[in-house]
């Protein structure tokens, strides 16, 4: 589980294509700092499990289920991506609850650059648009942000210039692909109301 909060920037150092998957080796400081295999790291939102390291880098392994659902697929050598350790007990949860399960892949529509902020609009798969509220929780990249405007196929968030300097979201362009979790409490909402209906009671 993980907060949304980018600890730091990373660089894909290699790509090694394996037919139907990918071993992924990333350069990295921060999140190499107490890390051991096995250990989860999200990468632009998607949960990865440590398989080799050094003192630099770290690789995993990214089955093709992954790659199809995920903006991982198409990721080069040299390219940046957001970075975040597996959230520990006696973290402040910063952001909010984020599993690293990717619900869908949405792309940068617009971007609205004003003096202390800036305002990217993003594209929205349709059948996620029933978790999304204003002032309500997504992670785009797999970071944790507030919806200004929520939309049936898109949405709107606020980039404060610290989002802007630490995350991905500071150079994505309109028509770049992101990856999109919505709030899993919202999930397990509409999942405990749908059982309501069809059993028509619910048992404490």
């Amino acid at each position: 589980m993980f907060t949304g909060i980018v600890e730091e920037l990373g660089t894909i150092e290699a790509v090694e294509d394996q037919g139907d998957a990918i071993r992924l080796t990333v350069r990295a400081t921060t999140v190499l700092e107490d890390a051991g295999l096995g250990d989860s790291i999200s990468v632009n939102g998607c949960c990865l499990t440590i398989a080799e390291r050094t003192d630099t880098t770290w690789t995993a392994d990214v089955m093709q289920e992954t790659l199809d659902k995920t903006s991982l697929h198409g990721v080069r050598p040299g390219d940046q991506v957001n970075l975040e350790r597996a959230v520990t007990a006696e973290k402040r949860l910063g952001g909010h609850i984020v599993q690293g399960h990717v619900d869908g892949v949405g792309q940068v529509l617009s971007r609205t650059p004003s003096e202390h902020w800036e305002v990217v609009e993003v594209s929205l798969p349709a059948d996620l648009g029933r978790y999304l509220v204003d002032k309500g929780s997504i992670a785009v990249d797999g970071i944790s942000l507030t919806v200004v405007e929520a939309g049936t196929d898109r949405f709107t968030v606020s980039l404060i210039p610290e989002t802007l300097a630490r995350t991905t979201l500071g150079t994505r362009q309109p028509g770049d692909r992101v990856n999109l979790e919505v709030d899993v409490l919202a999930k397990h909402v509409e999942r405990l109301l749908a059982w309501r209906d069809t059993a028509g009671t619910v048992t404490p």
